[in-house]
């Protein structure tokens, strides 16, 4: 099974999916990146589907689960690089992945990212 490289970069995870998920590559990838998010202490995840042509259920799903598991972890999650024939696919497909920011490209995510960070207040415990 091939996994999905998670790249870091200061203190946010960037996930650059470059092969076709399947349902156990999937599942690794929630639960690498998840082991990611606390080991690193990372504020925000950018999911990276520039490469991903074709879309299904399953990926819209698999997005919107990654974002949930993300925020519980108090990471925000950016997916970026999307295709305008995903975005219709998934709009078709009645997925509107609640939850899930998305930038056009990276340099755009980083800055949402920031940008979010900034009007955040810091919870204290």
């Amino acid at each position: 099974m091939e996994r999905v490289p998670i790249l870091k970069l200061g203190d946010i995870l960037i996930v650059s999916i470059q092969i076709d998920l399947q349902d156990m590559s999937v599942l690794a990838l929630q639960e690498d990146l998840s082991e990611r998010v606390v080991a690193t202490g990372a504020r925000g995840v950018i999911i990276d589907i520039t490469a991903v042509e074709i879309v299904d259920s399953f990926i819209g799903r698999m997005l919107a689960t990654i974002a949930a598991i993300s925020r519980m972890l108090d990471a925000e999650t950016i997916v970026v690089g999307m295709r305008p024939a995903v975005a219709i696919t998934l709009v078709e497909l009645g997925l509107s992945l609640g939850g899930v920011r998305t930038a056009l490209n990276l340099e755009k995510g980083v800055a949402l990212l920031n940008q979010i960070e900034n009007q955040t207040p810091t919870a204290t415990w």
